[in-house]
Formats: C-alpha cells, structure tokens, sequence
C-alpha cells in the first residue's frame, strides 16, 4: 500500500487549495463557503521520487450539533484511523482557536504522525510573531505555507514524505479496474458504494446533493482491484442554482473521462428519465464500458411481468446502447451486489479485447456474404479488409472502396455480427472508415 497522506482542520482553513496544489488538479472543489468538502476526496501524488494518497477531508467542528457538520467530523476521523501521516491546517490569521486545541488533543491520542501547516503566510521572509503561537499546540515545529501562492508547500512535502513508514510501497497499481458510479442526484449511488465497501466511507443522507465531489475508494476481493469513484448526481442545467453545484457537474463528466466502466444508477421507482440517458449518453460517447443499474428493486411491488416491463422501457430509453447489460439490484439489502461485481470484471475485459486480423476478416466475409453490400448508381460498396486500431473501446479501421456508400445501417449490421461472433458485452464498439490509399489525415 502508498503510504496515506490526510489534511484536516477547521473549515475554510484552505484544506482544498492545498490538495489542489499539490495534486497538481483541480478536484476539490474551492469556494469561500464553510462545509464545501463535505467527504474524503483521494488523489494518487508524487513528490520526488515518492508517491502518496492524499486525502482531502471536510473540516472539523467538533463540538457541533448539525448533521452534516458531525458526518464530516466521523469523515475526518475515518481519515486520521487510515492515514500514515496527518496534516493539521491551522491559519495564521485566526490564531490558535479552541477548536483546534481539541483537534490536536484527538489527533494525539490517535498516535499519528502529524505535520503541523499555518497558512496564509503570504509573504516571503520571517513569518509573523502570530507563526509562533502555534508552538503552543505541542505538534512540534509548524510550517509556514501559502497555499493559494504555493510558498512552502515544498518544505511542507518533504516533511510529509520524511515521516513515511520505512520501506513504503510507492508504485502505481495498474491492474486496478476504475469504476464511476453515475446518475441523477438521490439515485444511492453512495449506498451502493458503501455497500460494496463495507463501511460508511462516504455521506449518505436523504438530501440531494451531498456528495458534491468525486470520492475515490480503493477496494479489493478475491484478487480483483477496484476503484469506485462516486459521483455527483447531475441535474438538469436549469436546476443548477449554486456555483458548487456546477463545480459537481464538471467533477462528474471529468470521472467518467478517467474510468474503465460506468455504472448507470436508475431509481426503480422513477423509471428511466430524458436526465438520465443524457448521463449515459456522455458516457457512451466518451467510449466507456456501461452497466445499467436499476437500483431501489426492493421497493417495488412485482408480479411475473415487472421485470420483462421494466427491461423494455429501460431498452427503450437506452436504445443507443443497446449493448449494456441490465440488473436489477438494491444497495440498501445488497440484493446481486456481488453479482454486479462479477459483469463488472466481465465488462471491463471486454473492454479491453483484441481480436486477430484474421478472425476479424473472417467475421466480415460472412457478413458480406450473408448481406450484400449497399451500391449507389450502379456502385457497390467493397470492404478490403479489417483490423483493430486499438482498445478501450474496441475500435476497428475499415479499408473499402468509397465511406459515402457505407450507410450507418450496414455499419450496425457490421457491428452485431461482430458483437455474435466475438461478444464485446458492456461495450461500445468505434469503427474508423478508410479509403483504400487514403492516408492518416
């Protein structure tokens, strides 16, 4: 395992900034509004020579009574429970408040090691006599950051990696499969994480919008390595009031960019809705590998012709691909959880397929001759021959004589009898069309 590296500290201290600074992007989300990062966001960093996990949490209020105020100090402490190093962030402004007593005294009971970082110290020199003050929290020397400008973040660094465990594991894992769970806000997109994990890694309350940003959690059985990351439900443009809000809906399209297979959460007791296919839609477009799950079945009243209907509609609603498999689960009893586990795996590796040019040219005889090719004015459409460009999504180049006369239904008649003969279950399949002479352009 990297070793796990978690900024806590009061809200509006500038956790955010920092993570963004040093994971060199921008996924958390900033905004001047105490309680923006309401859950553990990860990011995979290095430093040198030395990655990390970083962990940007919610802030700290611990003596408070609002709901989602006391999940985010439970977010805060799951964090501290599995980091090897906490840093604490206090600002130098405020000074050494209360509240940052009482996490210093927690944060020294855990046995953690700590970093202390003041920020806002915005200019270069000596730093301010208020700097010192925070010698009084007994974490050892703090250092002076700015985490908008970047000044001190180096020393911070080298500091964070200097208390790394001995023999730390530092290599990137490429065998993980990268899940982004998707869909309209409240469709249990965290429960069903949770579920899987086994833990309540991320907030779930019945108030849409929580989970603002995209929350990344590692997970393993039986061998197999996932990454899920949870998204936030994307509404309708016109219901995004909030600048956060449109910060989540950038967070969520940029998820699907960066993972392997996307699994489409419905509500059961919506049916499918025009929001939801343009969520698949994107997916489908960026080439990923999509499961739709219809979640919430528990909660429906069946007979022996619910799910015949519901598939129907959910086909209907999903005509354009028509390749994704269906299932019907409930995050909340874990009803064919681990079934969705298994087409996960499933989908990914047809995702990732390769097929011979020989078997592939051999596909595409058959077709020929089981159906002729289209002609146009006494010209008839000829395919050379076939061989996959790349994977990921399978993506095959085409030589022929003349693209104007490969109609799109001849192309999806191309495309099933690949799909018979090869499966490509969970997958879109990209065909690139070429004239035989035709150069890359």
């Amino acid at each position: 395992m990297k070793p796990v590296v978690a900024i806590v500290g009061r809200p509006n201290v500038g956790k955010s900034t920092l993570f963004n600074k040093i994971s060199g992007q921008r996924i958390s989300i900033v905004e001047d509004t105490p309680g923006v990062t309401r859950d553990r966001i990860y990011a995979d960093c290095t430093w040198l020579d030395k990655a990390f996990t970083l962990i940007d949490t919610g802030g700290i209020e611990p003596q408070s009574k609002d709901e989602i105020l006391k999940q985010m100090r439970r977010q805060a402490e799951l964090a501290i429970d599995m980091a090897d190093v906490v840093v604490l962030m206090t600002n130098v402004a405020d000074g050494v408040t209360a509240n940052e007593l009482d996490v210093a005294s927690m944060l020294q009971k855990a046995k953690k090691k700590i970093v202390l970082a003041v920020n806002k110290v915005d200019n270069i020199g000596d730093p301010p006599m208020e700097f010192y003050e925070f010698y009084n929290l007994g974490l050892g020397d703090p250092i002076a950051i700015s985490s908008t400008h970047g000044l001190g973040v180096g020393d911070l660094l080298e500091e964070i990696c200097n208390q790394f465990p001995d023999g730390a594991e530092t290599a990137e894992d490429e065998d993980e499969i990268k899940v982004a769970v998707i869909g309209k806000p409240n469709a249990g997109k965290s429960s069903l994480i949770n579920r899987i994990l086994g833990e309540n890694r991320v907030i779930v309350s019945d108030i849409a919008g929580t989970t603002r940003d995209a929350i990344d959690s590692h997970f393993e059985k039986n061998g197999d390595k996932f990454l899920l990351i949870d998204t936030a439900g994307m509404r309708k443009r016109k219901k995004i009031d909030e600048n956060v809000e449109h910060y989540s809906v950038v967070r969520a399209l940029a998820a699907v960019d960066r993972s392997d297979v996307c699994i489409i959460m419905l509500d059961a007791n919506e049916g499918v809705t025009e929001q939801d296919t343009k969520i698949a839609g994107y997916a489908h477009e960026q080439g990923k590998a999509c499961i739709i799950a219809v979640n919430k079945w528990d909660s429906i009243a069946k007979d022996d012709k619910t799910m015949k209907s519901f598939t129907l509609q959910v086909k209907e609603g999903f005509a354009f691909m028509s390749y994704a498999s269906i299932m019907f689960i409930s995050a909340k009893t874990g009803q064919r959880v681990d079934k969705l586990l298994e087409e996960i795996k499933i989908v990914n590796q047809q995702h990732k397929r390769r097929i011979t040019t020989g078997m592939l040219n051999d596909v595409l005889n058959d077709a020929m001759q089981k159906q002729q090719p289209p002609s146009d004015k006494g010209k008839r459409l000829k395919i050379y021959y076939g061989t996959q460009a790349s994977t990921c999504p399978p993506t095959f180049v085409l030589f022929c004589n003349s693209k104007d006369l490969f109609h799109y239904s001849y192309l999806r008649f191309i495309e099933n009898q690949l799909r018979t003969a090869f499966g490509f279950e969970g997958t879109p399949i990209h065909f690139i069309l070429r004239e035989k002479g035709q150069k890359d352009q």
